[in-house]
């Protein structure tokens, strides 16, 4: 098993927190994660169809079976259960006592903000990091290999064909996650949806664009982007306007989360297709928004991370404010260090009232410290993070 950077983390919270909660998107290995951190709790799965039935029927007897130590998986499908979860750990009043996972964001959060807050310690996992693999001694893979397979744990555990891995998760979502979300009658159009989505990845959210080319309405396209969101397949980073008085760009950029799902989405069969691909510059920046993600979340860093973009051109992917400091990042997919790799984040760095740093993370694999900045190789993202 590939062990997550965010284990300690829980695994202290449980000494805090009555009940613990894992979010993240189906198969980012969330059951796998809770039996590891906490290996002798009971564990049951509410999406198994009797499961479920009791805790729905008579939850008040289910949890009282279920008394404590326990895992409770898919907890969002009962979300009646919230509020005699509250009662009961009140009652109670043991320490770690419920494990929920979930692979519904919004809806299971409305139920938390309703019955179990300041009860519950909420953690976020995406699947795996780079760093993850590699503190797990998986052997060194390309940049181009680990866009095209991603980050879901069970294609690294067991070697699986990508292609058919993708096909039967893609499926699997739409037959189970969208139909308990929205009563979407038409779920081959729902798919088309996905499809264009992927091929927005890293570009700025354009609802008219997608109702155009899908042929639905503006706001459904708005409620489909909200699902996706709710499933944690894709983030929509927002753009930074703080006291700057000029005109800036105020729509967020759509990122999926994993870019395997994306490659699988998009069409792309092998590695060989990815490095021709007309989006393999969206989906390198997709990888790299995705790997800072996985970082703050995995290590619990609060950072707030945004994106700068004037109507005048100036664009920087990310820009981190640290509050008394912001670190000004390009991300490009080349190779090669471009020439004056900094002229872009220079213009920008000259309109913040704060101290910057400037970055340069590329596609290549030399690192270089220079005057005005760093030139970052994909490969020390992390490195260049913890240097911080």
């Amino acid at each position: 098993m590939i062990k997550r950077i965010i284990s300690p983390y829980i695994k202290k919270a449980a000494k805090s927190f009555p009940i613990i909660g894992i979010l993240g998107p189906r198969q980012s290995g969330k059951t796998t994660l809770a039996k590891s951190i906490f290996p002798d709790y009971q564990y049951v799965n509410l999406e198994l169809p009797q499961m479920r039935h009791f805790a729905e029927e008579d939850p008040e007897k289910f949890l009282k079976q279920y008394s404590k130590y326990t895992i409770i998986d898919e907890a969002q499908r009962v979300p009646e259960l919230f509020s005699y979860l509250q009662v009961k750990t009140d009652e109670d009043k043991i320490k770690g006592q419920y494990v929920l996972t979930g692979s519904q964001h919004f809806l299971m959060l409305s139920s938390i903000t309703q019955s179990l807050a300041g009860r519950i310690a909420l953690f976020n996992l995406y699947p795996l990091s780079y760093e993850e693999l590699f503190k797990n001694n998986h052997k060194k893979l390309s940049v181009d290999h680990l866009i095209f397979q991603g980050g879901y744990p069970q294609l690294y555990a067991e070697k699986l064909d990508n292609n058919l891995w993708f096909n039967s998760y893609v499926q699997t979502y739409l037959e189970r996650d969208v139909s308990q979300l929205s009563q979407i009658n038409n779920i081959p159009l729902f798919e088309k949806f996905i499809r264009l989505t992927a091929g927005r990845t890293g570009q700025l959210l354009n609802l008219s664009s997608l109702s155009a080319d899908i042929g639905v309405s503006h706001n459904t396209v708005k409620a489909w982007i909200y699902l996706l969101q709710i499933s944690g397949l894709i983030t929509l980073l927002q753009p930074y306007y703080a006291n700057l008085n000029q005109r800036l760009i105020k729509t967020p950029k759509l990122y999926f989360n994993d870019t395997g799902l994306a490659c699988h989405l998009l069409g792309i069969n092998n590695i060989e297709q990815l490095d021709t691909h007309p989006l393999y510059g969206q989906l390198f920046e997709t990888y790299i928004i995705d790997e800072y993600l996985k970082y703050f979340t995995n290590h619990q860093t609060h950072s707030l991370m945004y994106f700068f973009r004037n109507r005048q051109g100036l664009e920087a992917d990310i820009l981190l404010d640290q509050g008394t400091k912001i670190f000004l990042s390009e991300i490009k997919s080349a190779h090669t260090i471009p020439s004056h790799p900094f002229n872009n984040l220079l213009k920008i760095k000259e309109l913040l009232n704060k101290p910057t740093e400037l970055n340069l993370i590329y596609g290549g694999t030399e690192n270089q410290k220079r005057t005005v900045g760093n030139i970052v190789s994909w490969e020390n993202l992390v490195d260049n993070l913890l240097s911080w």
